[in-house]
């Protein structure tokens, strides 16, 4: 799995707003510089996730600079811990809201309920705190996939409201957000089945020391997509490598025809060339940060005719040239 480098850069936006470096740590992760340039460009989702570590222990603040006083480390496994115990995912919420409040002055949490559904709004009683858009979509993240675990692992989202103007990256955030996705809206919200709210916790102490001792991992980076065929396909192109089925063999190894295959992947919003192109991606942007495999070897790896047509490719797929990830590795 990748991220895109423009989620890198909102990560570190807070901290780079307050004065703070962080090019030691991007090169700890083997993360270049010259990367950040490149907005097509991506990092490993293991880079990801030690850049956002790293940074809450160098400072100290698991709010990584967004907040107008730093949450100090502990805040999130306080709020969490808080939750143990409570009867229903509506109490569950209560009990997290006050403490989030405790913890911080910039943005409250208010359970809203619409017929059918639920949303949990974020208020900012700051409006430079609410300046920075990242914030936003980290606050998302977090809290839904939190309460999500809490639930037992799965809390389906029906809406993510954003407050700001569609970002040029915002084609990347459906894997985030895997859901009806809206900007410009009134408050930052996201929308779920009222149901849940009368779920019980199924968490207890035992698998709450399991979950933060990787939270970063577990909350930030995207889950695989619950679209079935699309996971079919995936699955079946990663077991084949080095070889790289086309669309009438993989069709023929799943026992649907051609048409049926391409219909269902469109009804998931992708295609075979798109979920065959990303994983060729991941897979050497992977090779390329943790191995020394020459390129002229990845590109058959990757089922290229020759060393250009990948790096043609490449840089399509990401803006740039595989060498600036290799570069980035040596130094």
């Amino acid at each position: 799995m990748t991220i895109p480098v423009a989620f890198l850069l909102g990560l570190l936006s807070g901290l780079k707003a307050r004065g703070k470096g962080y090019d030691d740590l991007l090169a700890e992760a083997g993360i270049p510089l010259a990367l950040l340039e490149h907005p097509g460009a991506r990092i490993t989702a293991q880079q990801y996730a030690q850049v956002f570590r790293g940074a809450i222990e160098r400072f100290g603040d698991e709010g990584l600079g967004f907040f107008s006083r730093p949450l100090k480390l502990g805040s999130f496994a306080l709020l969490t811990r808080s939750a143990l115990g409570a009867r229903t995912l509506e109490n569950t919420i209560q009990r997290m809201s006050h403490v989030f409040w405790l913890l911080q002055d910039d943005v409250a949490l208010e359970l809203h309920r619409e017929a059918d559904s639920a949303c949990l709004v974020f208020r900012f009683s700051s409006p430079q705190v609410a300046e920075q858009t990242f914030l936003h979509a980290l606050l998302l993240r977090v809290f839904w996939r939190l309460l999500a675990w809490l639930a037992g692992g799965r809390m389906p989202a029906t809406r993510f409201d954003f407050p700001f103007a569609r970002p040029p990256y915002a084609g990347n955030y459906s894997k985030a957000f895997p859901a009806d996705i809206s900007f410009e809206q009134p408050q930052t919200a996201f929308w779920f089945d009222a149901t849940w709210l009368q779920r019980p916790v199924r968490r207890e102490e035992t698998a709450l020391r399991h979950f933060l001792a990787d939270a970063q991992a577990n909350i930030i980076l995207p889950r695989r997509s619950d679209d079935v065929v699309s996971a079919r396909v995936r699955s079946y192109l990663h077991i084949c490598q080095p070889v790289w089925p086309d669309l009438a063999t993989t069709a023929e190894s799943l026992h649907v025809s051609v048409a049926t295959l391409q219909r269902k992947l469109a009804q998931e919003g992708t295609s075979f060339q798109l979920l065959k192109d990303d994983l060729r991606r991941d897979t050497a942007i992977v090779r390329l940060n943790t191995s020394s495999v020459s390129l002229a070897e990845l590109a058959r790896e990757l089922g290229f005719t020759d060393s250009a047509a990948f790096q043609r490719a490449f840089k399509s797929w990401t803006g740039t040239a595989p060498g600036t990830y290799r570069r980035g590795k040596q130094d």
